[in-house]
């Protein structure tokens, strides 16, 4: 699985104007399940997220995790991670996984990182949405497992 982090101070996701996750202080995670991802994967990087001390203790020093501080999480499904540009001006996206399964370990990933005692909030797998965030930091960080 790939996921991009982004500690933020909130985020919230539309569809269709609507506003169907938000996140308070805490992680917006872009996540895209990967041909022959497992669920094994996918609980791996729930618990590696959980535990990043990316967050600042009381000195300002990147040393607490989302846990440590009581942050939150906004999961987005976002394929394009899957990009390959090797070749031409155009990204191949047929490293990820069919949607059927793509949606299967996203959803079980956000699971998962509920299971690690995190308040997590979603997009819709598969639609066209308008993600927002205010990146605190500003902290990005590329993930693969």
């Amino acid at each position: 699985m790939r996921a991009l982090l982004q500690r933020v101070s909130r985020a919230q996701v539309s569809v269709d104007g609507d506003v169907v996750g938000q996140s308070g202080p805490g992680l917006l995670i872009l996540v895209c399940a990967m041909q022959d991802d497992t669920e094994d994967q996918a609980t791996a990087l729930a618990a590696k997220i959980a535990k990043l001390r990316i967050f600042k203790d009381e000195v300002g020093k990147m040393n607490r995790s989302v846990l440590d501080v009581g942050g939150s999480a906004l999961v987005v499904s976002q394929f394009t991670l899957a990009a390959d540009t090797s070749r031409g001006n155009r990204p191949g996206f047929s490293n990820a996984a069919p949607p059927e399964e793509g949606e299967r370990l996203y959803e079980f990933f956000a699971q998962q990182l509920r299971a690690q005692g995190i308040a997590v909030e979603t997009g819709q797998f598969g639609a066209d949405m308008a993600v927002e965030l205010v990146n605190d930091g500003p902290i990005t960080i590329w993930m693969e497992n």
